[in-house]
C-alpha cells in the first residue's frame, strides 16, 4: 500500500537490506516494528517491498528529524535493529532524506 503523506516538507527514512537465508523470526519482528512505528509521534506512514533475491526496501515517513531520532532511540526498536544486524541481514543501509517535492497519479 502506498503511504498517504502530507504536502512537503517531511522526512523519509530509506532502509535497504539484503536478507540472509531463513526466516528465523524475521516476519514476526518486522510486523511488530511496523505496529510499533505507527504508535510513534510524528510517524506518517510506511511502504515496503522485498524481492525473491532477498533485497528489500522499506521507506518510512516522518514529520521531523526529531521524530526519526526518537524512533531510532526507542528501546524495542534498538533491540530489534541489533538482532537484525546479527541474524537477518547480510548487508543494510539507512538513508534519511527531506522530501522537498512529491507528485502523485491516481486512476
Amino acid at each position: 500500500m502506498i503511504a498517504n503523506t502530507p504536502s512537503p516538507y517531511y522526512y523519509a527514512v530509506i532502509f535497504t537490506s539484503l536478507r540472509t537465508d531463513g526466516d528465523l523470526g524475521y516476519a514476526e519482528a518486522a510486523g511488530r516494528m511496523v505496529e510499533l512505528a505507527r504508535e510513534q509521534p510524528g510517524f506518517l506512514g510506511v511502504e515496503s517491498a522485498r524481492g525473491e533475491d532477498g533485497l528489500g526496501i522499506t521507506v518510512s515517513y516522518w514529520v521531523s528529524e526529531a521524530a526519526i531520532l526518537a524512533w531510532k532511540q526507542h528501546q524495542e526498536h534498538s533491540a530489534i535493529r541489533e538482532r537484525g544486524r546479527a541474524t537477518w541481514y547480510a548487508q543494510c543501509h539507512t538513508r534519511v532524506c527531506r522530501v522537498e517535492r512529491a507528485y502523485e497519479f491516481k486512476l
